[in-house]
């Protein structure tokens, strides 16, 4: 008898980015860059970092396991109530919590591919029948993923802007598949980098809730609130669904340092905005960058482009490795998924590059 399902048989670990203190204990390298998790480089709020020196004092208590500070903020800033609220270690868990929640034995699920990995693996882990449905030039095809729908389908995962590839849906488009696809059917937008979007047809998925009941927003203070280290996200749907994604969600999923970061941050929108603004600047100027050395960068709406060196990519990745820089690999073999980072980590990033591309 075998120990696990199928599914789970054939599920590899989650390759993180590789940490910065990996490299430097692994081959001796001080001074290393991280360009590869689409962290912020410009870090956290200093009102964030206040409130959790201020918070440490009670982490022998356990933190309040409706986080009702935090769903009561999100709530104001969004306009609804905080029933149609649920917060979650990362985005990652309400994502997760939707397959648990929603699909059943027997049910399938519907993504496009090359996407967030995770959507692959929940299922896995779940033992969910799933559908990947290709991108169409390395963009979600909207078409394609509706005609993926079966009558045992129960969830769509949407990533806009896309990881990896830094591509969107324009509004008119997403209107068109919200209203669509099947009403049974759930359709989750995961906006874990919406706040870096800046292009004119981008859709805020807030405000196209009316067109249809099951529809659920994950979002994430990991990305331009900086927080990544305290796991902070949090789902926004109908009322009743949140209700059962309660049910399933395990208490005390966000600690009290997390929660009161993400409260202080929500009170922070210079710091948000000079990170969008540093984003802007520095993505530009590294996709030009990296067109005048010959490479097809894919317009990005995220806080990442990524690259087709259009040569075998992990003996490029290795070389950026030995050079203190550490990058991302991705489902395709001539591309990397690069982190926009700070003006002197895109410079050091850029004079590695060209230093092994020239050899």
């Amino acid at each position: 008898m075998s120990l696990v399902i199928p599914s789970i048989e054939k599920l590899a670990p989650y390759e993180a980015g590789k940490p910065l203190e990996t490299l430097e204990r692994e081959l001796g390298i001080k001074s290393a860059i991280k360009l590869a998790s689409n962290e912020n480089p410009l870090g956290p709020s200093p009102k964030a970092i206040q409130a959790i020196t201020r918070a440490v004092q009670g982490i022998h208590r356990y933190p309040d396991a409706a986080a009702w500070a935090l769903r009561e903020k999100l709530a104001e800033r969004f306009g609804v109530p905080m029933t149609e609220i649920i917060h979650g270690n990362g985005s990652s868990e309400i994502l997760d919590l939707a397959i648990r929640t929603f699909v059943g034995p027997g049910k399938h699920v519907v993504f496009g591919e090359p996407s967030f990995v995770m959507y692959r693996a929940l299922c896995l882990a779940a033992g969910v029948e799933f559908t990947a449905v290709p991108l169409r030039d390395l963009a979600h095809d909207l078409d394609a993923i509706a005609g993926a729908v079966r009558p045992e389908t129960r969830l769509i995962f949407i990533a806009n802007p896309n990881n990896p590839t830094g591509t969107y849906v324009g509004r008119a488009a997403l209107e068109r598949f919200l209203n669509e696809v099947h009403p049974e059917v759930t359709i989750v937008m995961d906006e874990a980098y919406i706040e870096y979007a800046d292009a004119a047809d981008f859709p805020d998925a807030m405000q196209l809730r009316h067109l249809r009941d099951r529809l659920i927003i994950a979002r994430t203070f990991s990305k331009i609130y900086g927080l990544a280290a305290q796991r902070v996200g949090y789902g926004i749907g109908p009322a009743s669904m949140i209700d059962y994604m309660n049910r399933v969600r395990p208490p005390f999923n966000i600690g009290t340092l997390g929660q009161a970061a993400a409260l202080a941050a929500l009170d922070d929108d210079e710091h948000v905005n000079a990170s969008r603004d540093s984003n802007r600047r520095e993505r530009t100027r590294l996709t030009e960058e990296l067109a005048t050395l010959g490479l097809a960068v894919v317009p990005s709406q995220a806080n990442f482009v990524w690259v087709d060196f259009g040569r075998p990519a992990r003996p490029l990745y290795e070389a950026l490795l030995r050079r203190g820089v550490i990058v991302r690999p991705v489902p395709a073999p001539t591309a990397l998924r690069i982190t926009v980072g700070l003006s002197s980590e895109n410079d050091r990033f850029l004079a590695a590059l060209k230093e092994i591309i020239s050899q």
